[in-house]
């Protein structure tokens, strides 16, 4: 038989009271808000992240200040070309830096892999950017001929009243210092684009830009004179009778230009210029006449995309 256990030993012993003395400290200390004391130290994750940042910081650093800058190649052709303050027979030029050639200079730019930029005589050229996926340059003044060959929106050159994008192609590119200018393709397309306009210009076609307006409507170099003039004129801000003038002198290739007056014209006059159109080339059976009068993108696009077969 067992003895008595420990349970029953601690049932059987004698209560005594606590001494006064014992609960007025207890209730002063709990009164005073009294908390034990924490050392804080750092987990060791947080000491990892604290080192993972160091690195990093050090790393940005040594890349900003050490690795090589994004630079182009550039080699005199005539006279005394300038990239800054210096001269140039082969040198390279930086993000940020200007290209500049006087009345008896010429100088070209390798873009990278991908093309060449021909820089004439009083033009003034800046690389704005180079890396993945765009590569950029900004014309302020003067005339430039771009050769590129790569996937489309990849080469940009900026003027003071719109962006060349490039859609795989050949062209030259004149801009005063207010942005008037003019865009000529040779080969492939190239969008002329600002704040929200575009136009769209084949090899063959020109676009004209102006300061405050940005790109015009394109037409083809071999249109008539008379539409060329007239439509200089709407662009401008030319009333009905330029309007007029586009539309008789419009050939087949010209619905080029009548296409994208379609987007710019109220809709009273969009109805003419869709009559004309139609009258040139009969509209495709793909191609709605109700969407193309609203305007659908989706519509106009198809559209245009079977108009290019006479462009």
């Amino acid at each position: 038989m067992k003895g008595p256990g420990m349970k029953d030993e601690l049932r059987n012993l004698p209560l005594a009271k606590a001494p006064d003395s014992i609960w007025t400290s207890i209730e002063a200390a709990l009164d005073a808000g009294v908390k034990p004391k924490r050392v804080w130290r750092p987990s060791v994750w947080v000491r990892g992240l604290a080192a993972a940042a160091a690195l990093a910081i050090g790393m940005f650093t040594w890349y900003v200040t050490r690795a090589p800058k994004a630079a182009w190649a550039v080699v005199r052709v005539d006279g005394t070309p300038s990239v800054g303050s210096r001269r140039i027979e082969r040198g390279q030029i930086e993000v940020g830096e200007w290209l500049q050639t006087d009345a008896s200079s010429r100088a070209r730019i390798s873009v990278g892999d991908i093309g060449t930029v021909e820089v004439a005589p009083n033009t003034r050229v800046r690389m704005v950017a180079s890396r993945p996926g765009e590569q950029r340059l900004r014309l302020a003044r003067g005339e430039i001929s771009a050769s590129v060959s790569a996937p489309p929106r990849l080469f940009f050159v900026d003027t003071p009243a719109s962006t060349a994008v490039d859609l795989g192609c050949a062209y030259t590119m004149k801009a005063d210092g207010d942005g008037n200018g003019l865009l000529r393709v040779a080969l492939g397309w190239v969008a002329l684009e600002w704040a929200g306009r575009e136009s769209l210009v084949p090899a063959g076609a020109s676009c004209r830009t102006r300061s405050k307006i940005g790109p015009g409507t394109p037409y083809f170099d071999d249109a008539s004179q008379g539409l060329q003039d007239a439509l200089g004129s709407f662009d401008a801000g030319g009333g009905e009778a330029a309007l007029d003038t586009v539309l008789a002198e419009a050939r087949v290739r010209d619905t080029l230009t009548l296409w994208h007056l379609l987007m710019r014209v109220e809709l009273a006059k969009r109805q003419r210029v869709y009559n004309r159109m139609v009258e040139l080339v009969p509209l495709p059976k793909s191609v709605s006449a109700e969407r193309a009068l609203e305007l659908d993108a989706g519509t106009l696009k198809l559209w245009r995309e079977e108009l290019a077969w006479k462009w």
